[in-house]
């Protein structure tokens, strides 16, 4: 099931109703791929993005070659270095449309060079598209007055906030910024992450050192190596995603300001309304696309400086270098995002309500095997970084007791139901089947059943989306 969004032509949202639906979707099974119209931006091609490339490919690319368009050089020199890297093959960048950057690449190579797309999250807009196809003149909203609302919530100055196309070309931006910094050193993760949050560790530096359960004495072992300074950075985010756990942050921040190694925190799951994160951080990274947004209809990604870090001259001016002053967003996007954003603190309260509502009435019922939730898991760790007049957010994940009925469970759940999160609308997720779906033993070896279903909890009625879970649940 689907509803639809305030603006279809750019949404970010896909609807996949049916857990074989999930599975056709990750095999590229012909059925299913014919019916979708838009996807996940980073992994599906926009059809606006779709026709912008095949003009490019039309206009600058040779015989037997496409052109993929990256919004700016930097993109696409990274693209390129990625691919070269990755396979044997020939490629060159030629200069685009509105400052835009192409990398022409043979066929063979289109697989690899949209993994860079995918890790990276440095995309063109349907927006942007839209316009150059269009040969229009963006009509945007000032930079300024969406950093201004940013800074409502993060206590930051507005020329520490750094602006980007999407959550995870931010992720990235601070990824290469600590890089930067410790060049030869690994980074550590803590706690099990956003699929891509991790797959940039391995994929673009040095390795990374991964501790999917930040407690105990594997946990203890850990601050004493960061303590020792062994690491390029430290990355978390809180609480995880899907597991919804909190790591120690003031003890983890400590022991980086002890052994010098930058903290990089992801506030996206439960926001910056209901979290403060700043004052432990170095750098905080955030999805716009998610909770601040909460339409489906516009990407973003944000970096938050913390102007007390050690490292806050170095990373200013990386930043600041970065994103050409300030910002990446597209103009388009800005004014739409600036928009969404009217609703931010209104729509996280009203969802931590009924997240709160859905995980107690998933906790006591007798067919759910396991809910996370960060009332429920880890709840110490949550209420050290938890605003005063912060909830515990709209994310709620479970899995049954018999784990085999969650296909039909899902199947019959009247609930929209999709790859994001953040909504206004509550949606539905099978989150390792999407994010995990050629890994799922290892997921599963980390704590993350193939059969958990995560929900993001919206701004409905909440007697309404209990009704819905209370007739699926019967099948279970």
């Amino acid at each position: 099931m689907g509803r639809p969004l305030p603006d279809h032509t750019h949404a970010c949202a896909v609807s996949l109703p049916t857990w074989e639906s999930v599975i056709g979707y990750e095999e590229g099974r012909d059925r299913v791929m014919k019916k979708l119209e838009a996807g996940y931006p980073r992994f599906f091609l926009h059809p606006l993005v779709k026709r912008l490339f095949a003009k490019a490919t039309e206009e600058i690319a040779e015989s037997g070659k496409r052109a993929i368009v990256f919004p700016h050089k930097r993109a696409a020199q990274g693209a390129q270095r990625y691919v070269e890297r990755k396979i044997e093959v020939a490629t060159r960048i030629a200069s685009y449309e509105d400052g835009m950057q192409a990398l022409i690449v043979p066929e063979t190579a289109i697989g690899v060079a949209m993994e860079y797309w995918r890790y990276t999250g440095e995309i063109v807009s349907s927006r942007q598209a839209e316009d150059l196809l269009n040969e229009s003149e963006p009509v945007g909203s000032s930079t300024v007055i969406l950093k201004q609302q940013l800074s409502e919530f993060s206590g930051a100055d507005l020329d520490d906030h750094f602006i980007y196309e999407s959550g995870m070309a931010g992720i990235f931006s601070a990824y290469r910024a600590v890089m930067n910094l410790f060049p030869s050193k690994k980074t550590l993760q803590l706690e099990f992450p956003y699929v891509d949050a991790l797959k940039i560790q391995q994929r673009f530096g040095n390795g990374v050192v991964f501790l999917y359960d930040a407690e105990g004495e594997d946990f203890d072992a850990a601050v004493r190596r960061i303590q020792e300074g062994e690491f390029a950075a430290v990355f978390c985010e809180v609480p995880s995603n899907p597991l919804l756990r909190t790591v120690n942050l003031p003890r983890v921040s400590e022991a980086c300001r002890q052994g010098g190694v930058p903290l990089v925190v992801d506030d996206t799951v439960a926001s910056s309304v209901n979290l403060e994160v700043l004052k432990y951080a170095d750098l905080v990274t955030t999805s716009l696309t998610k909770w601040v947004s909460g339409g489906g209809d516009v990407m973003g990604g944000l970096v938050t400086l913390n102007e007390g870090s050690v490292w806050a001259r170095e990373f200013r001016a990386f930043f600041a270098e970065d994103t050409d002053g300030g910002s990446r967003l597209y103009a388009g996007d800005c004014l739409a995002l600036t928009a969404n954003m009217k609703s931010y603190r209104e729509r996280v309260m009203k969802s931590n309500s009924n997240g709160e509502l859905v995980a107690d009435y998933l906790h006591e019922h007798p067919a759910v095997g396991r809910v996370w939730y960060p009332k429920y898991n880890t709840p110490h760790e949550y209420h050290l970084i938890r605003r005063d007049d912060g909830g515990y957010g709209g994310l709620v994940s479970f899995t049954l007791k018999q784990p085999r009925k969650m296909p039909r469970v899902y199947d019959a759940l009247e609930l929209c139901k999709g790859p994001s999160l953040g909504t206004a609308f509550t949606l539905a997720s099978p989150y390792t089947m999407l994010a995990h779906y050629f890994e799922l033993d290892w997921a599963e070896a980390c704590g993350v059943s193939p059969n958990l279903l995560r929900l993001s909890v919206g701004c409905e009625d909440g007697e309404a989306i209990i009704g819905a879970l209370a007739r699926a649940l019967d099948l279970a």
